[in-house]
C-alpha cells in the first residue's frame, strides 16, 4: 500500500497530502490580508511554490488548479500575474470562479494539485 503524507496537520485539513506521486494542496490564501489583488496572489504563488518543493516538485508539474476570487472583476489582475508565474506552455487544467471568502478580507485563494 502506498504511503500517504501530510504537511503539517491539523483538526480540518494539512497544507498538502502526496499519495502515488501527486500532491494535493490546500487552498493556499495570502497571510497580509491589507494587500490588493496583485500583493496577495503573488502571496499566494509564493506559497505553492515553497509547498510544491518541500514534496519535491514545483509548478512545471502543476495538473490542476482551481481559483476563487472575491470579486471576479479581479480576474485581469489576478491572471497578470498567474500568466507570468505558469512556466511557457506549462497551464494546467482550471477553473476562476467569483466566491464568498471564509474571511471578508481574502481576496484570492488558490488549490492546485500536482505530479513528481
Amino acid at each position: 500500500m502506498s504511503k500517504i503524507i501530510r504537511t503539517e496537520p491539523n483538526a480540518i485539513l494539512a497544507k498538502a497530502v502526496e499519495y502515488h506521486g501527486f500532491v494535493f494542496l490546500q487552498g493556499c490564501t495570502a497571510k497580509d490580508t491589507s494587500q490588493g489583488i496583485e500583493g496577495q496572489t503573488a502571496q499566494v504563488l509564493a506559497l505553492i511554490d515553497e509547498l510544491l518543493e518541500t514534496h519535491g516538485t514545483d509548478k512545471t508539474r502543476v495538473l490542476q488548479a482551481q481559483i476563487w476570487l472575491k470579486d471576479i472583476r479581479d480576474r485581469d489582475a489576478m491572471n497578470k500575474l498567474w500568466s507570468a508565474w505558469l512556466p511557457k506552455d506549462g497551464a494546467p487544467a482550471r477553473a476562476c470562479v467569483e466566491a464568498n471568502m471564509a474571511d471578508p478580507r481574502l481576496l484570492v485563494e488558490i488549490m492546485v494539485t500536482a505530479c513528481k
